[in-house]
């Protein structure tokens, strides 16, 4: 039987989620809840893995490796830095770059590593699958470069750095690491963000407010995701 992993890095990201699953079974395992449930007919694997890069290497380990995952889909928010991305927008990754895995002094590029490469690619199958989605929901989703890194970017300085680098369309602090995990142990991931906030973004905006509503845009879109998934597979 099929089984989706579906991850958020904090508890707003996936509260819509498990809103829409009513009934899960929650199980803890290496200090994270992780919950289980039956989605038209298919297992669901549910859990945010708290900020930062680390936490996401192990909650997409666990969610693989431990509760035997087939797949992977990532809800969440994210900053824009393309000026075509306002507040609520999609983004769904086509390619995920670490802006913050810095090794330049020994003449390597930005984001690479010695055995693995500046950019992991997102699965074209499920890519193609969410505009289909986007179609039946009506939505404008942008396809675009995500990169991820241990801090929250607000200096505009490191922001032009990172476009110049990476061409980067988002920021946010877990894509790029769930995309090495997944990619490692091939396994398909689709990468969706809502947009937060923006380089533009004025400084009296309330983050909690915005975080809050574009994680229920992307959450919504997730779970039509999983249904096109579960339709596909019958």
């Amino acid at each position: 039987m099929l089984k989706i992993a579906i991850m958020g890095a904090m508890p707003e990201e996936i509260t819509p989620i498990l809103e829409k699953l009513n009934n899960y079974k929650t199980i803890k395992y290496a200090d994270n809840e992780y919950y289980e449930a039956t989605y038209e007919g298919v297992e669901i694997v549910v859990a945010y893995s708290k900020i930062g890069k680390v936490f996401s290497t192990l909650t997409a380990t666990t969610m693989i490796q431990h509760f035997g995952c087939d797949i992977l889909l990532f809800s969440g928010v994210a900053g824009g830095i393309n000026p075509s991305l306002k507040i609520g927008d999609l983004i769904v990754a086509t390619k995920l770059a670490q802006h913050d895995l810095d090794i330049t002094a020994f003449g390597h590029p930005m984001g690479f590593v010695p055995g693995g490469s500046v950019f992991v690619e997102a699965d074209k199958n499920l890519i193609e699958l969410s505009k289909k989605v986007a179609k039946e929901l009506g939505k404008t989703v942008q396809e675009g470069v995500i990169a991820t890194g241990d801090q929250f970017v607000h200096n505009e300085k490191v922001k032009d750095n990172i476009v110049k680098y990476f061409n980067a369309d988002a920021l946010e602090m877990e894509g790029a690491s769930v995309a090495v995990v997944c990619n490692a142990l091939n396994i398909p991931f689709f990468i969706l963000r809502a947009i937060s906030d923006t380089a533009d973004t004025d400084a009296s905006f309330s983050f909690d407010e915005f975080m809050q509503s574009s994680a229920i845009i992307s959450a919504e879109f997730i779970m039509k995701m999983v249904q096109s998934i579960i339709g596909n597979n019958k």
